[in-house]
């Protein structure tokens, strides 16, 4: 009986530092950017969401349009821009149509990458949301990216209204 727990004990710490280890690996990663000014496709894991791609159906989210109300690509990037820090990411890299922000998680300190790029000749906005590491996220990547567009929606609505 002694024996077992001390084996399952070590079977523990060992799966605890193995995560420890991929949150660590996960910090020395970046985003894969913008590939002939297209979000980059999803790796054949579960833990990506992207609308870019309508064909991998498994890991295509809806992008969103650009309000009625004419932002400029700058207004809506700041927008964005926002609500990605307040929802506690932080920006890695901004251009003038494209945004790069990371989210790290509290325990084992995983960094997941989003993208956001603005499309001003379809009046679309893009989204990339993936781990750097591992193949499940549990869902978080797609949760965020519908967060990021309900905040949005919103936060225009609410312009529109003012």
């Amino acid at each position: 009986m002694k024996t077992t727990l001390i084996i399952l004990a070590l079977l523990f710490s060992l799966f605890v530092i193995y995560f420890f280890i991929l949150g660590f690996n996960s910090k020395s990663k970046v985003a894969p950017g913008l590939t002939e000014n297209h979000l980059a496709n999803c790796p054949n894991t579960p833990n990506c969401v992207s609308s870019e791609n309508e064909q991998h159906i498994n890991h295509y989210i809806t992008p969103i349009s650009l309000t009625q109300k004419n932002y400029s690509i700058a207004d809506t990037l700041l927008m964005l821009k926002d609500i990605v820090r307040d929802m506690g990411g932080t920006i890695q890299l901004e251009k003038k149509n494209y945004i790069a922000a990371t989210f790290t998680s509290a325990i084992f300190g995983f960094v997941d990458d989003l993208e956001i790029r603005i499309d001003s000749t379809q009046n679309m906005t893009h989204f990339r949301s993936a781990s750097r590491v591992g193949r499940s996220d549990l869902g978080v990547n797609k949760k965020r990216v519908q967060l990021v567009k309900q905040l949005y929606r919103t936060k225009t609505i609410s312009d529109i209204n003012n």
